[in-house]
């Protein structure tokens, strides 16, 4: 990839990760546990707990990716190489984090993909708050996917090619 190419991949994923910390942090601050499970079902308490501890390292994984992208693009002369490692942990960190939580408490349904619909399914039926959060930040988070779709398998592709390890 040319170097111009890598450096504004570099400046639009920075500015969609920075829209998905802001709304994971707005929705971290305003919602508990207790709220989100006003009606004290044992099982909805499971579920979201799962959400939010996935929520909160979704937002962690995202953060230190915003931060390294700074760095990045702060340098004096632009490092393709550290750019490049950098947009493939924001693929395998942050959006890989977002389409696969540990918790599973949603997933994606690729039969809806294409279809103009929310592909997210959820494992029970959440707070309106939750299913907001979820289909905002998948719209996010799957840009993101498309856009850094090279950083998937190609670029390891080409890194072992070359004879470097990832």
């Amino acid at each position: 990839m040319a170097m111009f190419n890598v450096k504004n991949l570099c400046e639009t994923t920075k500015s969609k990760l920075s829209d998905a910390i802001s709304k994971m942090e707005t929705f971290l601050n305003e919602h508990s546990l207790q709220q989100l499970n006003s009606e004290m079902d044992s099982s909805m308490e499971e579920f979201y707990k799962g959400y939010l501890s996935d929520t909160r390292h979704l937002l962690v994984f995202s953060e230190v990716a915003y931060e390294k992208l700074g760095v990045s693009l702060r340098r004096p002369t632009f490092n393709v190489e550290y750019a490049e490692k950098v947009l493939y942990e924001v693929y395998h960190g942050s959006v890989n984090n977002f389409f696969y939580p540990k918790n599973e408490c949603y997933s994606e349904d690729g039969r809806y993909a294409y279809t103009g619909q929310d592909a997210i399914r959820f494992r029970k039926k959440p707070t309106r708050a939750v299913r907001d959060l979820t289909i905002e930040l998948s719209k996010i988070f799957e840009t993101l996917r498309e856009d850094l779709a090279y950083y998937e398998t190609d670029y390891i592709t080409q890194k072992r090619m070359q004879g470097e390890r990832v």
